[in-house]
């Protein structure tokens, strides 16, 4: 990155007060303070986007994100909005996102080049396109297997997929087709015009120029994170178009930083980087400066977090040195398969291992493990029982376990609250 086009940092907070502003700006401090569906709403107009992955352990992440911030949140909800309401939709923002049906005008370009990568009739997953459009138009909306045509096509990964199921993608990335509703993991696909108001699909790009869809869409990711890093891992930056590389981003932070849009910050002992936030969350800093003296709560936050995006700021600013090791093979994992990370007031004290054993209701936690230091007295105790009764009625859980491998570990069974066979406390 060529450092001397990013401005010095105005503001430099000490970490305490880096952590309490990431919180509050992500509705965690305190978590589960945002009600119903207008809080889910305030919520992806306020970060923008939450990152959708579809792997379902204890809930898919957009799920995991919400159940943290709103209070009694329930699945049916997000199905509602994506599926009933069509509020929002799967999207391309960083990697695979969930955003507003609102911002759809603001995506053109995405769209487009999607058109221009994958839309020419020699591509393979074109050559069906017709067809399974005709299908959908006469026969309503309808998932790849319900279209008949066995034709097999290499697809993510180098894994073989049906040539249909990977010509329903392109076409949803090209803005043609969208998913409409779910059966379980199976998604069914409608023409966008019988999903989105005309009055969004006919709104032109708001951005007129390159340079203005830039300053939008780099001001959009700050706010999706907070304390935004000029550099760091590059996921973090993911999907802006035009913005590739340190120097590229720095002009465009440079240029929010003159016109007043976001102010560059600095953290007390985090040197070479230099971060920043949107001038419309500096009242949200301002009241971050202190603690608000509340009794701390906890929460379990999903692996792809909002909060967690930058691994090197939880690293720097919370000591917290997270990775979400799914796609790591089993014996090079430090802790395990799909460990969430836990929340307390404003620490990471923990990281948990759940699954959900859907049929039986039951929610075992198969791992456990504390921060180095970290000593559970009677709040925390109180705090992560509340936390886990909310997280159980969240899944709809009965009954709440211990597996084999911590079965025997008293001291977890008695700070969690959870007996040796118990039904899941119902949630304050």
């Amino acid at each position: 990155m060529s450092k001397a086009l990013l401005p010095s940092p105005s503001i430099v907070l000490d970490p305490s007060h880096a952590r309490r502003f990431l919180l509050l700006h992500q509705r965690l401090l305190p978590p589960r303070r945002l009600k119903g569906k207008a809080g889910a709403l305030e919520l992806f107009e306020h970060l923008g986007c939450i990152q959708y992955d579809p792997i379902d352990i204890v809930g898919r992440n957009p799920d995991l994100v919400l159940q943290a911030r709103i209070r009694r949140y329930r699945p049916a909800l997000l199905d509602r909005l994506m599926h009933t309401e069509h509020r929002v939709y799967v999207g391309w923002d960083k990697m695979s996102a969930l955003v507003l049906r609102e911002t759809w005008p603001s995506f053109a370009r995405h769209r487009a080049l999607m058109v221009k990568q994958h839309g020419g009739p020699e591509a393979q997953a074109m050559k069906v396109a017709p067809y399974i459009l005709d299908e959908i138009r006469r026969r309503g909306p309808l998932s790849s297997v319900d279209i008949e045509h066995e034709e097999k096509v290499d697809w993510w990964w180098g894994r073989p997929t049906r040539l249909v199921h990977a010509s329903l993608e392109i076409l949803s990335s090209m803005g043609i087709v969208l998913p409409h509703h779910r059966v379980r993991s199976v998604r069914y696909f409608d023409l966008v015009e019988r999903i989105l108001p005309a009055e969004i699909l006919n709104a032109p790009d708001p951005h007129p120029d390159d340079q203005s869809y830039e300053d939008w869409h780099v001001l959009r990711r700050i706010g999706s994170l907070g304390l935004s890093p000029s550099n760091g891992a590059a996921e973090y930056w993911w999907g802006i178009m035009g913005v590739k590389g340190g120097e590229a981003r720095a002009k465009v932070l440079t240029r929010l930083a003159e016109h007043g849009d976001a102010v560059a910050v600095g953290v007390a002992g985090v040197p070479k980087r230099t971060f920043f936030v949107r001038t419309t969350d500096l009242p949200t800093l301002e009241a971050a400066a202190e603690p608000d003296g509340r009794p701390a709560e906890a929460a379990f936050l999903g692996p792809l977090d909002n909060v967690t995006w930058d691994r090197e700021l939880l690293r720097q600013v919370f000591g917290f040195d997270y990775c979400w090791e799914i796609y790591k093979p089993k014996e090079k994992r430090t802790y395990g398969y799909y460990v969430l990370p836990v929340l307390y007031g404003e620490r990471f004290v923990a990281r948990a291992e759940p699954a959900f054993d859907r049929k039986n209701r039951v929610l075992a936690i198969h791992g456990w493990w504390w921060e180095p230091g970290v000593r559970p007295d009677d709040s925390m105790a109180d705090a992560l029982r509340t936390a886990l009764s909310e997280f159980a009625a969240y899944l709809g859980a009965v009954e709440v376990r211990l597996g084999d491998s911590l079965a025997s570990n008293r001291t977890l069974r008695r700070t969690l609250g959870i007996s040796s066979r118990r039904r899941a406390p119902t949630a304050r």
